[in-house]
């Protein structure tokens, strides 16, 4: 997004730095050319060669651990791209990797402090919170229930030491932005460094048009976009939400000054670095220019991170991998599942080297519940076992097995998931929000067994070679 200039109340004028601020408190940079320097050191020592960036100039510091950046009239912050081999800056888990331009001090340089890890980064993990979604306190109460505790295990089964991030892929919260502090509590509770991205109900409504939409967010989390580095990955963060000035009225489309802060940042990352790329609305699916963003992350190895969509798919095009994750809230908090039969959940994703293997980690459930099965009548004799795989993607295999005998693999097919279908179709259901309608999956494998069976057992086994099996008594 970008960002209104505030010609109202002068606050300071010091060699040559001339800054305004609104009666919120924010500051906005007017029409003299402003060049802000810095420092980035660790221990005392300066860093060079470390990324910074306005959001729009994209620079390395020298050889001394300085820069100098001559701010962008839309500028709202200065950020450090956090070099690999050093520790994420964050206030009780908040990511804090910048400074807002209202806090800077007229002929003072700006300083980062970042520390060495006291490990080798190449091998870590990161989670992906897709919609947590908070409108009231009993949104919360679910949140710091159900969600946090999930995590919080999850994190405790890597293992001491484990170097381990989260990114929330926007929907932070439901209109109610004071909720922002909710949000921040329940990171503070999982004990990890997790960093933000901007979804449409993250937003301020009817203040003007899409450069007015992230105030409060940035003064919660900073910049809407930006970038970071761990290992051999480098992660980027944008805001493909456009906001259309009019009520809650937004479209998915990248603006121009954040493709070409990319194409910038990206000209100082070696081709053969992993990319992953962290938006909220999905881009195959919703965003106006993705051909745009497709065409800059071309010879790149690329996964996308989405949400928004409250239901998992797993998009493929070209060299990139999107993962459109289902919600944390699931269908709103009216139960255990999205709309598509996906447990409420999260992914889960772990880094060695320039390999990326990864899971989806149903809330309140082992690692290894990855389907779920159930039956429908299908004819005087027989019966359709039906498995919801919703992980899937093209490179996993599946075989089921009736009464012990393997049978081959399952008929994928597009439809929807029977408690989905059940708990939310109609005007009425699930309650208190019935606005949630089921959705049609192509996530969901059938075989046809004859009424008699026993047992039919089905194995799913992922594109890393790891298998998962549940068994249905269909008679039992």
């Amino acid at each position: 997004m970008q960002r209104r200039t505030f010609f109202q109340q002068l606050a300071w004028l010091t060699g040559g730095l001339l800054l305004f601020r609104n009666a919120s408190g924010r500051a906005g940079l007017l029409t003299e050319p402003v060049t802000v320097n810095g420092l980035l050191q660790s221990n005392g020592k300066p860093m060079a060669g470390v990324v910074v960036s306005d959001g729009y100039s994209v620079l390395r510091t020298d050889s001394e651990g300085k820069f100098s950046v001559s701010l962008h009239p839309q500028a709202t912050t200065v950020f450090v791209s956090t070099p690999r081999g050093y520790a994420f800056t964050h206030q009780k888990g908040i990511a804090r990797h910048y400074r807002l331009l209202q806090d800077i001090k007229p002929n003072e340089p700006i300083v980062f402090e970042l520390q060495p890890l006291q490990q080798d980064d190449s091998e870590h993990q990161f989670i992906i919170w897709a919609d947590p979604q908070v409108k009231n306190d009993d949104d919360v109460e679910k949140m710091m229930r159900e969600s946090v505790p999930d995590v919080k295990k999850t994190v405790a089964a890597m293992g001491a030491g484990t170097l381990i991030h989260g990114i929330t892929v926007g929907d932070i919260v439901w209109d109610n932005l004071p909720l922002f502090d909710d949000y921040d509590k329940a990171v503070s509770k999982m004990g990890i460094p997790f960093f933000q991205c901007l979804g449409n109900h993250d937003m301020d409504y009817r203040k003007g048009g899409d450069d007015t939409s992230d105030d409060s967010f940035t003064q919660a989390y900073g910049p809407t976009y930006y970038s970071f580095n761990r290992g051999d990955i480098h992660y980027v963060v944008m805001d493909n939400v456009r906001y259309l000035g009019k009520d809650r009225d937004y479209d998915g489309f990248f603006q121009q000054n954040q493709l070409d802060w990319l194409e910038k940042d990206l000209a100082l990352v070696p081709k053969d670095l992993p990319v992953v790329l962290c938006v909220h609305i999905p881009v195959h699916k919703g965003t106006k220019n993705k051909e745009a963003l497709y065409k800059l992350l071309e010879g790149r190895t690329v996964h996308l991170m989405s949400g928004h969509m409250h239901y998992n798919v797993n998009a493929i095009k070209d060299n990139v991998y999107e993962h459109n994750h289902g919600a944390v809230c699931g269908a709103w908090w009216t139960g255990d599942i999205c709309e598509d039969g996906t447990p409420c959940g999260y992914g889960v994703y772990k880094v060695k080297g320039k390999d990326i293997s990864w899971h989806y980690q149903a809330t309140g459930k082992p690692a290894g519940y990855q389907m779920k099965l159930y039956t429908t009548p299908y004819s005087d004799d027989s019966i359709q076992v039906v498995a919801n795989i919703w992980n899937h993607d093209p490179a996993w295999k599946t075989e089921y097995l009736v009464d012990g005998e393997s049978k081959g693999t399952l008929t994928q097919f597009e439809g929807y998931d029977m408690d989905a279908f059940k708990k939310m179709m109609g005007p009425d259901l699930p309650k208190p929000r019935g606005f949630a309608e089921p959705h049609q999956t192509k996530h969901l494998f059938s075989a046809v067994v004859p009424a008699t069976a026993k047992k039919v057992t089905v194995i799913a086994t992922d594109r890393f070679g790891r298998q998962y099996t549940e068994t249905i008594r269909p008679n039992a």
